[in-house]
C-alpha cells in the first residue's frame, strides 16, 4: 500500500527529495485530520487527555510542514558560500521540530497537573471512543509508512517521525483507557493519563533533539556503511588491507570519505592507480559517496618483515585491535619496528598497550624496538 500511495503522488520517480517531500505531505494530512478528530472528541467529552493528544497531533503536523520545507531547502544546489551543499538543512529542521515538541509537552504538562489537582469524571459516549480507536489504527499505519519511506531513502527525519508516531499510539491508547476507566469504574484518571501523554511528548522531543544534535556535531559513525566501503575496496586485486577510513556527513545523500589502501610496494604504479580509480568510481556509483583513496605501499616478500607483521597482528587481534604500515629498520644493536596501531576512539590504556606490544615483539627477537604511532579507528575494524 505504501508503494502504491507514493506512486500515486510522485509516479515512478526515484528522486530522494521528491520521495521525502511526499512522505512529509502524507504526514501533514494524516496528523491534521487526527488533530481535528481529537479536538472534536475533546470538546464533546471535556477530556484534557484527548485535548492534549489533539495538540500533540497538531504539533506533529507542524513538524511535517517544517520537514517538508527543509527537505526542499536541502535540495538546493551547491553555491559559492556552501560548496558542500545544503543537505544539513534537514537536520536543522528536525532540531526545530524537536524544540516545538518539547514546548507542546510543557504546555500539556501544566494542563494535566491542573486536572490532577481538580479531578472530574469524563462524559463518555461510544462514538468519541470509536473515533479514538480509529485514530490509533491510523497512527499505526503512519508509523509503518514513515518507517518504510525513511528506510528507503535513509532519512533520519522520517525515521524519527516514525518513532514519534509509535509513541502517539501509546499515548492515544492511554487516553482510551482513561475514558473506559471513568465510564465503567468511576475513576477520574484523565489528568494522570494526560500526564503520561505529556511525558511521552517530552521523551519524543528529547530523542529528536538529541539525535539531531549528534548528527550536527558528528555522532557515532555508521558501522555498516564503513564495513561496506572497506569490503568493496578489499575486493580488488592487489589491495592488501585498508585503514584510516573517515566519512564526512554533509546531510542525507551528501557523504564524502577518505581511506588508505595498502598495496604491494613493488607493484606497477600505473596498474595500482587504475585499480584505486575503479574502486573510487564503484563506491560513488553504488553508495553515492565521493571517496578519496590514498595508496600505502607495503613491503611484501621480505621474510623477516612478514614474520614480524604476522606475529604482532596475531597479538593485537586478541586485543581486538589492528596494525598497519609496518616497516622493519635494522641497526647495529637493535631492529626498529615502525608501525601504526588503530584504536577505538574511547581507548584509554595506550601506555599499557605499548608495554604489551613491546613484550610481544621481543618474544620474536630480543633486538626488536617498537616505534608505535596510534591513530583513531573510527569504524573499529579488528583486522584489516
Amino acid at each position: 500500500m505504501n508503494r502504491w500511495l507514493l506512486k500515486r503522488l510522485i509516479g515512478d520517480s526515484e528522486d530522494r527529495g521528491r520521495i521525502g517531500q511526499a512522505g512529509s505531505a502524507v504526514g501533514i494530512v494524516v496528523n491534521a485530520l487526527l488533530a481535528v478528530m481529537k479536538f472534536i472528541v475533546g470538546s464533546l467529552t471535556g477530556s484534557v487527555a484527548v485535548a492534549a493528544d489533539a495538540v500533540n497531533n497538531l504539533s506533529d503536523a507542524g513538524g511535517s510542514v517544517v520537514s517538508l520545507v527543509t527537505m526542499r531547502m536541502a535540495q538546493k544546489p551547491v553555491d559559492k558560500e556552501h560548496p558542500f551543499g545544503h543537505g544539513r538543512m534537514e537536520y536543522i529542521g528536525a532540531l526545530g521540530v524537536g524544540a516545538l515538541i518539547l514546548l507542546m509537552g510543557f504546555e500539556l504538562l501544566k494542563d494535566s497537573v491542573s486536572s490532577i489537582l481538580h479531578p472530574a469524571l469524563l462524559a463518555f459516549s461510544w462514538v468519541p471512543f470509536i473515533i479514538l480507536v480509529v485514530s490509533i489504527l491510523m497512527k499505526i499505519w503512519l508509523y509503518l509508512f514513515y518507517r518504510d519511506v525513511g528506510k528507503q531513502i535513509d532519512s533520519a527525519a522520517l525515521l524519527a517521525a516514525s518513532k514519534d508516531s509509535l509513541s502517539d499510539v501509546i499515548a492515544t491508547s492511554a487516553v482510551a483507557v482513561s475514558m473506559l476507566a471513568g465510564h465503567f469504574f468511576g475513576w477520574p484518571v484523565d489528568g494522570w493519563m494526560g500526564l503520561v501523554v505529556a511525558l511521552l511528548i517530552f521523551k519524543a522531543g528529547f530523542d529528536v533533539c538529541k539525535g539531531t544534535i549528534d548528527q550536527l556535531l558528528g555522532g557515532e559513525p555508521d558501522k555498516e556503511l564503513g564495513r561496506k566501503i572497506c569490503d568493496m575496496v578489499l575486493a580488488y586485486e592487489h589491495v592488501l588491507g585498508v585503514h584510516d577510513l573517515m566519512v564526512h556527513d554533509y546531510g542525507p545523500g551528501r557523504c564524502m570519505a577518505s581511506l588508505h589502501a595498502e598495496v604491494p610496494a613493488d607493484g606497477n604504479l600505473i596498474e595500482l592507480h587504475e585499480i584505486i580509480d575503479r574502486a573510487e568510481q564503484e563506491i560513488a556509483e553504488k553508495l553515492n559517496i565521493i571517496v578519496c583513496i590514498h595508496m600505502d605501499p607495503i613491503v611484501t616478500g621480505d621474510e623477516e618483515t612478514d614474520r614480524a607483521h604476522a606475529h604482532l597482528s596475531a597479538f593485537l587481534e586478541k586485543e581486538g585491535l589492528m596494525l598497519h604500515d609496518l616497516r622493519r629498520v635494522p641497526g647495529k644493536e637493535q631492529i626498529n619496528l615502525v608501525f601504526d596501531v588503530a584504536l577505538p576512539v574511547d581507548y584509554k590504556d595506550t601506555e599499557g598497550l605499548c608495554c604489551r606490544i613491546s613484550e610481544a615483539a621481543k618474544e620474536l627477537d630480543p633486538r626488536h624496538v617498537c616505534v608505535i604511532h596510534f591513530d583513531m579507528d573510527f569504524y573499529h575494524r579488528a583486522n584489516g
